[in-house]
């Protein structure tokens, strides 16, 4: 097994606005910066591309493939690769962690396995009080796993420490948004860490609500 020093998030320099990037795409995978992505690699392009990027700077671009276009999404996260396990067949385990989203521009090449020409892309600077907006994320987000406790007689506890950046905590979350991909990439695309957050609120609420609806109906159901 290879493991590379361990790292935080570790943004790519502003500086370089524009490069080229392996690409890989994922059904229903949106990943985003800070966030850990456990991969298990098999098709033989892709194992081809690992042992090219672990050559250089152990980056690649994560894309969510769009069943619908038959075809990657224009908008990803770049991924590095932290930590390697080889198995005897050549296939591969692969722990990977966000870092920075980018754009694709153009595809340089698709045989073996993509390559683009990206972008970087950042949230714009905040104009209002984000940790205001952060605080109600959190308030909500308690609601939410307190209820889903009650209801499954199960510690919902979240196994990672919650971030208390906004613009982490609004990452953070899309990322424990399960089963719904497209939703993700629509936080993923957005460039404003306000809206993403106020998004977010609408949809933990929505989660609650039902929820709490449910939790009324086993205490009734007990009674």
């Amino acid at each position: 097994m290879e493991v590379a020093e361990p790292r935080v998030l570790t943004m790519v320099s502003s500086s370089v606005a524009v490069r080229e990037l392996p690409l890989f795409p994922l059904p229903e995978v949106v990943l985003f910066p800070g966030r850990p992505l456990p991969l298990h690699v098999f098709e033989f392009r892709y194992r081809i591309m690992m042992n090219t990027i672990l050559e250089g700077d152990r980056r690649f671009g994560v894309l969510m493939w769009d069943p619908r276009e038959n075809r990657p999404v224009t908008v990803g996260c770049c991924a590095e690769v932290i930590q390697v396990q080889v198995l005897p067949d050549d296939r591969m385990k692969v722990i990977t962690l966000g870092q920075q989203r980018f754009r694709v521009l153009n595809y340089v090449r698709e045989k073996p396995y993509r390559v683009g020409l990206v972008e970087w892309i950042e949230d714009q600077p905040a104009t209002r009080d984000l940790h205001i907006l952060a605080s109600r994320v959190n308030d909500v987000l308690q609601d939410v796993v307190r209820l889903s406790a009650k209801l499954t007689d199960q510690d919902m506890s979240p196994r990672d420490n919650i971030p208390t950046s906004p613009l982490e905590l609004s990452y953070w979350v899309a990322h424990n948004l399960y089963g719904v991909a497209g939703e993700q990439q629509a936080l993923l695309e957005m460039q404003d860490t306000a809206a993403r957050l106020e998004r977010e609120i609408e949809i933990l609420t929505s989660a609650r609500n039902h929820l709490a609806a449910r939790t009324v109906l086993k205490d009734a159901l007990q009674d």
